[in-house]
């Protein structure tokens, strides 16, 4: 398998086969720890955007004029201008003008720490604007419901809205934990850590297929193992689908049974 790698990158590129044993141990050395780096950095922007873009969610819909909490309309505008805006930004630049900021907060504007200051402030905006799409998915008539019997609207936000929209909040969480992975990714072009560096600075400033080829599948797997489990989550707490699963099974239950006793019943008298 080996003598085939080294011949197939000989092909392509006769260069690639003197140095495939020096990337090959970089590879052994490095990727774990760059893995580790994209996950560390993608996990706290993921839990620092969320902190700051659920609440606003949840207030876009709560705050809007036929929410169960109206806000002033002149500043639900200010702040859709304000996400809006934040939203516009291409990340790349965005991090270039946060980099101050994220000198102030933790001391560096290069590495991983560095990178989650920007990563929040792009990811913040993006899940405020999920969870307000997750939350207006739901039956209006709960809502009516829930203020008929005189829920306050805290009560309507903790007790009704945020259950109900769990799975599509799960969903959303995915969508932005693997953009987030992203961006993380991208960061590395201009001082960020992880695999996007790896992939970046080694593998493709540098020449180093073999690494660029290896950090690229790595990011790939990271996103198929996250979705999945994003995935996974969401079906498992939709109660639309596991009631629709357990009425199945009971139904084949039942008819298993009937079944069994039409068999074990001894024929009628002729």
């Amino acid at each position: 398998m080996a003598e085939w790698i080294i011949s197939f990158f000989s092909i392509t590129d006769p260069k690639l086969a003197k140095d495939i044993t020096e990337q090959v141990g970089y590879l052994v050395n490095n990727l774990g720890f760059a893995a580790w780096e994209t996950v560390y950095s993608t996990v706290l922007a993921t839990l620092f955007a969320y902190l700051i873009g659920l609440p606003l969610g949840v207030l876009l819909v709560v705050g809007a004029a036929d929410g169960v909490r109206p806000l002033p309309g002149p500043l639900m505008k200010v702040l859709n201008v304000v996400i809006n805006l934040l939203r516009s930004v291409p990340f790349l630049i965005l991090m270039v003008v946060v980099f101050p900021l994220a000198r102030v907060i933790v001391g560096t504007s290069i590495g991983t720490n560095a990178s989650i200051v920007p990563l929040t402030i792009a990811a913040f905006p993006f899940v405020a604007r999920l969870v307000e799409g997750s939350l207006r998915e739901m039956d209006r008539g709960t809502i009516e419901a829930a203020q008929a019997m005189g829920c306050t609207p805290f009560q309507i936000v903790w007790k009704v809205i945020l259950p109900e929209s769990l799975p599509s909040l799960l969903t959303g969480f995915t969508t932005a934990f693997i953009t987030i992975l992203g961006y993380g990714a991208m960061s590395g072009a201009i001082g960020g850590g992880g695999l996007g560096n790896m992939a970046l600075n080694r593998g493709h400033t540098r020449g180093m297929r073999v690494v660029l080829y290896v950090a690229v599948i790595a990011l790939v797997v990271l996103v198929q193992i996250f979705q999945s489990l994003g995935t996974h989550l969401a079906v498992r707490v939709d109660k639309r689908i596991t009631d629709r699963g357990a009425g199945r099974a009971a139904g084949n239950r039942r008819r298993a049974r009937a079944e069994r006793s039409r068999r074990m019943d001894p024929p009628g008298p002729l």
